[in-house]
């Protein structure tokens, strides 16, 4: 236990490295404004945003051409899913002032920390180069020229902003170029939609036992529900806490607490929500355009871009165009910064986007270098679309493991003392674990039987 504590002031010591907590009075109080909420509203509704980068929009564009209103009862059932455990993940930043990395590096061997993050590094670089591709993809779709320019481009764009400009600032921008994913919300009332349809498939899942069924299914899971969302919230949390010198560790200062915890749970559901409203209007505008022609099979960016040809017209191609690079502009940073945070918390460095190059250099050249693969990988022959869609099938066989992992630490007493997850916070976060385990077991089952 002596060797524990120490290890943990180690790792303390380390994290608070240049930061500093002078006294504070009372905190005045202020009227109720809009912008207030806006601003409450931090990394819940990033991690929300992020959720729906080029890896998604294509995989949902893929699911709506080729299975159809059918699919649509995945975003009702993932939810209560993806809110439940992105909400424990974000206590366990704000309850232990560390992220899932930091937490497994005090209380777990050092054989499963390298294991977890391993997996997650791997897991953020190939979902980068497939963001880069696609949105690479995008941009040669509009404009020309050749692609491999813009994925580096893209890709020294992304990180030389969030290493050298203010990352709040920046994250503020591209707040903004998200808006043009509600194009696909607006196309539902321009396309021919089989309203019935769309809604017996939101509610009554139709099931397909084959292996290409499932592979989709754990796609859609793998996007929604990814490894690097929850490193990323927990981790956002801890930093919230870390710059703001009236925020102590909710284990360290028990007051407030609950008002911590409705935040995170309000941030975390906004954020969610956005998420999945944006999901289910790319697959049933999909699946309304693409799946009613036939189109079951999208090879290129021009393909899911015919999904917004009924409302954008002739600009249907460029509305996608800015879609894709902007979530990818706003994707890259939380990818490459969640690898970041996972392997410096492993390695006791200190990290932060709110530190300076000089102040946690380690943590920086993680960024960059995880970045800098994700580029590389698209010199290799790659299709952008199938690279989408199977960078999130990846994530979602990489996220039971490590699902497993945060369900266990969110109930020791030793990381979360009086804050362990409990009720029916606790049984959604194990449901969405189990859910994931299930639909990977399954599509594990459908390819070994030749389905």
């Amino acid at each position: 236990m002596e060797d524990r504590n120490r290890s943990s002031s180690k790792c303390q010591a380390h994290q608070d490295a240049g930061s500093s907590r002078p006294a504070t009075s009372a905190e005045p109080h202020q009227p109720f404004r809009l912008r207030n909420v806006a601003k409450a509203l931090g990394p819940g509704l990033i991690t929300g945003a992020s959720d729906d980068d080029p890896s998604g929009i294509g995989t949902y564009s893929q699911a709506g051409a080729q299975l159809g209103y059918g699919i649509g009862w995945t975003m009702l059932l993932t939810f209560p899913l993806m809110a439940a455990i992105q909400e424990i993940s974000a206590r366990v930043g704000r309850v232990t002032g560390h992220g899932i990395s930091g937490n497994v590096c005090r209380h777990y061997s050092p054989a499963l920390l390298n294991i977890v993050v391993a997996l997650l590094f791997i897991a953020n670089t190939i979902n980068i180069a497939a963001d880069l591709g696609a949105m690479a993809d995008a941009t040669k779709l509009l404009i020309g020229g050749y692609g491999i320019v813009y994925v580096v481009f893209f890709g020294v764009v992304s990180v030389a902003a969030q290493i050298f400009l203010d990352y709040k600032r920046y994250v503020a921008v591209l707040k903004w170029l998200t808006l043009s994913l509600f194009a696909y919300v607006a196309a539902l009332a321009f396309v021919k939609v089989s309203w019935g349809e769309a809604l017996t498939g939101v509610l009554i899942p139709k099931i397909t036992w084959s292996a290409d069924y499932f592979t989709t299914i754990v796609a859609i899971l793998g996007t929604t529900i990814s490894p690097y969302l929850f490193f990323w919230q927990a981790s956002q949390e801890a930093e919230d806490q870390r710059v703001d010198a009236r925020k102590r560790p909710l284990i360290e200062k028990h007051y407030g607490a609950q008002k911590e915890f409705n935040r995170i749970r309000a941030d975390t559901i906004v954020g969610m929500a956005f998420s999945n409203l944006i999901a289910l209007s790319i697959i049933v505008t999909a699946a309304a355009t693409l799946n009613a022609a036939g189109e079951t099979n999208i090879q290129s960016s021009a393909q899911a871009a015919e999904a917004l040809r009924p409302i954008a017209g002739a600009f249907a191609e460029a509305i996608f165009a800015l879609g894709i690079v902007g979530t990818g502009l706003l994707a890259i940073p939380v990818l490459a910064g969640a690898a970041a945070y996972a392997v410096g918390e492993a390695r006791r460095w200190p990290v932060g986007l709110a530190r300076k190059p000089r102040q946690a250099a380690a943590f920086y050249a993680v960024l960059a270098l995880s970045a800098a693969i994700g580029i590389a990988l698209n010199f290799t022959p790659i299709n952008p679309i199938s690279a989408l869609y199977w960078s999130a099938v990846i994530n979602g066989v990489l996220a039971v493991p490590v699902m497993v992992l945060l369900m266990l630490m969110a109930r020791r007493r030793d990381v979360m003392g009086r804050f362990v997850v409990g009720g029916p916070l606790y049984w959604l976060g194990w449901l969405s674990t189990a859910a994931m385990l299930l639909s990977v077991l399954a599509m594990g089952i459908g390819f070994f039987a030749g389905e």
